[in-house]
């Protein structure tokens, strides 16, 4: 069975709410993984390379929230 099939019957969720699910887990998880990258660029020195770093998560954590807004909005209406 293809991913493209379910639309909610199987998980009971549908298919625009798991897939905000699935972006604000994939923002949340990608804040953590950055969170390593930026202390490996401090213990190399490298500021320039953590700033860049810092960013991304900055933006991660920003997705994470709007994501949240979005679900939250679509679960309560």
């Amino acid at each position: 069975m293809s991913a493209t099939q379910e639309t909610g019957g199987i998980t009971g969720t549908r298919d625009m709410e798991y897939d905000l699910i699935w972006f604000v887990e994939q923002c949340l998880s990608n804040a953590l993984r950055l969170e390593t990258y930026i202390n490996d660029a401090e213990r190399a020195g490298d500021t320039e390379l953590a700033d860049l770093f810092r960013r991304a998560q900055a933006e991660s954590r920003k997705g994470a929230e709007q994501g949240k807004d979005h679900l939250r909005r679509r679960i309560t209406a």
